[in-house]
C-alpha cells in the first residue's frame, strides 16, 4: 500500500487543484524541458519544409527572428502571469470560468487536435530515425506508409514518448536534462556537416551561398504551398 501511494504521489499532476509549493520544479527542470521542447527531431523535418516551400533566405531569417520574439513575448506577458498567479492547469481554469459542459466540448476538440499533432510529431521523429538507420520513408506527397521499417520506427518512438509522458512532468524534465545537451551537440554537428556539403569553409560568401543554393525564394516543389515572410513568422510564433 505504501509503494502504491508513493507511485501515485510521484505522478500526481494536480489536475484539479493548485500546485503546492513543495511540488514546484526548479530552474534546472525548466532548462531541461525548454531545451527538450526546442531541440528535437522535428527540426530535422521543419528545415527541409521551408526549402520545399521555396522560401527566400531573407524571409526565413527575419520571419524566424520576429516570430520567435513574438512567441517569447506571448509567454512572458500572457502565459506566465496567469500560470504563476493561479498555478492551475489550463483545463481546470477553463472549467472554473466556462463550466463543465463547455470545457468538455473544448477538451474533445482539443484532444482530437492533439491526436493529429502527436501523430505528426511521432512520424517526424520516426523519419529522423530513418536518416540514421537508412530505411525507406514516405515522401512529401505520400499518403500511406511505404515501408515496414518506418512503421516499426513510429511504433517504437510513440511507445517511448508515451511511457515518458505517463510518468509526469518531473520524469519528462529528468529525461530532457539527459537528452537535451547531447542533442544540442548533434544539431551543431549537423550544421557543420551541412556547411561542408555546401562547400562553405568560411564566413566569406556564406549569405550569398545560402541565397542561391538553399533558400532561393523560387517556386515551391510540386504540391507544396509557397512560403513568404508572413508564413514563416506565424509558423515560428504559433508552432
Amino acid at each position: 500500500m505504501t509503494d502504491e501511494r508513493a507511485t501515485a504521489a510521484a505522478v500526481d499532476e494536480f489536475e484539479r487543484e493548485r500546485v503546492p509549493d513543495r511540488a514546484l520544479l526548479g530552474f534546472r527542470s525548466f532548462l531541461g524541458q525548454y531545451a527538450g521542447e526546442h531541440t528535437a527531431g522535428t527540426e530535422l523535418m521543419i528545415g527541409p519544409l521551408f526549402v520545399a516551400a521555396g522560401v527566400s533566405a531573407f524571409d526565413l531569417v527575419v520571419g524566424l527572428l520576429v516570430g520567435n520574439l513574438l512567441a517569447v513575448a506571448s509567454w512572458t506577458f500572457l502565459t506566465v502571469p496567469v500560470a504563476t498567479r493561479a498555478r492551475l492547469t489550463l483545463y481546470y481554469q477553463l472549467e472554473r470560468i466556462c463550466g463543465r459542459r463547455l470545457v468538455t466540448l473544448y477538451n474533445l476538440a482539443n484532444g482530437t487536435m492533439f491526436c493529429f499533432l502527436a501523430g505528426a510529431m511521432v512520424t517526424v521523429n520516426a523519419t529522423a530515425a530513418g536518416v540514421l538507420f537508412d530505411f525507406r520513408m514516405p515522401g512529401l506527397n505520400d499518403v500511406y506508409p511505404n515501408g515496414a521499417g518506418w512503421i516499426v520506427s513510429c511504433a517504437v518512438m510513440g511507445g517511448m514518448i508515451t511511457v515518458v509522458a505517463a510518468y509526469g512532468y518531473r520524469f519528462v524534465a529528468r529525461v530532457a536534462n539527459i537528452a537535451a545537451p547531447w542533442m544540442t551537440l548533434v544539431f551543431m554537428a549537423f550544421g557543420l556537416v551541412g556547411l561542408r556539403q555546401l562547400g562553405i569553409d568560411s564566413t566569406d560568401g556564406l549569405w550569398s551561398r545560402l541565397e542561391t543554393v538553399v533558400w532561393t525564394g523560387g517556386s515551391p516543389l510540386p504540391g507544396q504551398v509557397k512560403f513568404g515572410f508572413w508564413h514563416v513568422m506565424f509558423f515560428a510564433w504559433f508552432c
